[in-house]
């Protein structure tokens, strides 16, 4: 779609971006497609007109493709060589069998295959008006920044309606490993689905992951980091998608502690379990949290994200001016309960990218009765 449209080549789509001070970017997500831009606040209408002209008349030249499938098989070629990257990829295969959201990447051959009859056709069954929404965050002229809206998108095909393909996903104890022979850390990735945003526990699930592992004072942090030295940068998320979310630790940690690591993870998560958190550590992470959530909504992309956010889950305002509230509103018993009730290591997924003859051994206890070797 950045290749040019009907009355735009792919160099005038960039220069004319340049030109108003800014850019125009693409994404893809597991939910949604964006169409981004940001601009000096005079040049809003401008900005929209040429996004829409974007998202409304794109040309797809046949001429571009060889080069982006190209770029794309080079793209996966890296990503696959990642040890994150292939973690990643075996948890959620595992965890979502036969549903998208279990395809993390492509194959070569799936790439290859691509023709511009397929681009066009995938445009034409996702891309209209009852699919889209327009955020505009920052400094502008309303009632201009409105008539462009208008103008811009009047008349255009209401398009297909949203589609919704909500997972099941596994929720029992599994493993995987992934093997690099000689590798010198394990990448570690376990966790199980957990409540998603309209869930009435999520914001205590939320605090409560930041608690276990979901900051840098959270206890695997502070366990496997700073007492112990088994990795540098271990974090656990709540990861969500529509009507989905999971929670997982993520940790490089060395070949020959990674059955150790493992230990400590769910050693953390068991203690969670068994005794609520001190008041005072309670707080400070909901300082924390507070804190985080004014700064994130103190930027245009910041607050377009929060936005965004509300209409993918259907969650209404008061979500947002709530929010700090209901985190402080976490007591540590909810902390324990939450915990109990969704962070359940017998229910979890582990898979492990590594040196299989170094690492099997460690975490035969972890591991299902037959592990699953690649």
């Amino acid at each position: 779609m950045k290749e040019g449209t009907k009355s735009r080549s792919a160099d005038q789509v960039d220069q004319e971006a340049a030109g108003m001070g800014g850019n125009v970017n693409i994404a893809v997500g597991p939910d949604l497609s964006t169409i981004s831009g940001d601009v000096l606040s005079e040049f809003g209408p401008q900005l929209i007109r040429l996004m829409g002209d974007i998202v409304r008349n794109p040309l797809f030249p046949e001429s571009e493709l060889a080069r982006i499938k190209k770029d794309a098989v080079r793209q996966l070629s890296v990503s696959k060589a990642q040890p994150q990257s292939l973690a990643l990829e075996e948890f959620r295969r595992m965890m979502y069998p036969g549903h998208p959201y279990g395809r993390v990447f492509p194959t070569q051959e799936m790439i290859e295959r691509f023709t511009i009859a397929d681009v066009r056709r995938f445009y034409k069954d996702n891309f209209g008006a009852q699919r889209t929404s327009v955020y505009i965050a920052g400094k502008f002229d309303a009632k201009a920044m409105e008539a462009a809206v208008r103008q811009t998108f009047e008349g255009w095909e209401k398009g297909p309606a949203v589609y919704t393909n909500i997972p099941k996903p596994v929720t029992k104890k599994s493993f995987g490993l992934v093997e690099r022979p000689g590798a010198p850390q394990s990448t570690i990735y376990v966790g199980l689905p957990v409540v998603n945003p309209i869930d009435k526990d999520y914001v205590k699930m939320a605090v409560t992951n930041s608690l276990l592992g979901g900051s840098f004072a959270s206890r695997i942090t502070s366990n496997i980091r700073e007492k112990k030295g088994y990795t540098y940068s271990p974090f656990s998320q709540v990861s969500s998608r529509y009507r989905d979310a999971y929670w997982v630790e993520i940790a490089d940690v060395g070949t020959d502690v990674t059955g150790l690591a493992l230990k400590e993870i769910l050693s953390e998560v068991k203690h969670l379990a068994s005794e609520p958190p001190p008041a005072d550590e309670l707080k400070g992470i909901q300082n924390y949290i507070g804190g985080t959530f004014v700064l994130q909504n103190s930027t245009r992309q910041g607050i377009i994200g929060q936005l965004t956010n509300l209409k993918l889950h259907g969650l209404p305002d008061s979500y947002l001016t709530n929010y700090v509230k209901n985190v402080f509103a976490v007591t540590p018993a909810d902390v324990q309960q939450i915990t109990q009730k969704y962070i359940r290591p017998d229910d979890m997924t582990l898979v492990i990218v590594g040196d299989k003859k170094k690492v099997e051994e460690q975490i035969k206890d972890y591991a299902s009765p037959k592990p699953e070797g690649k």
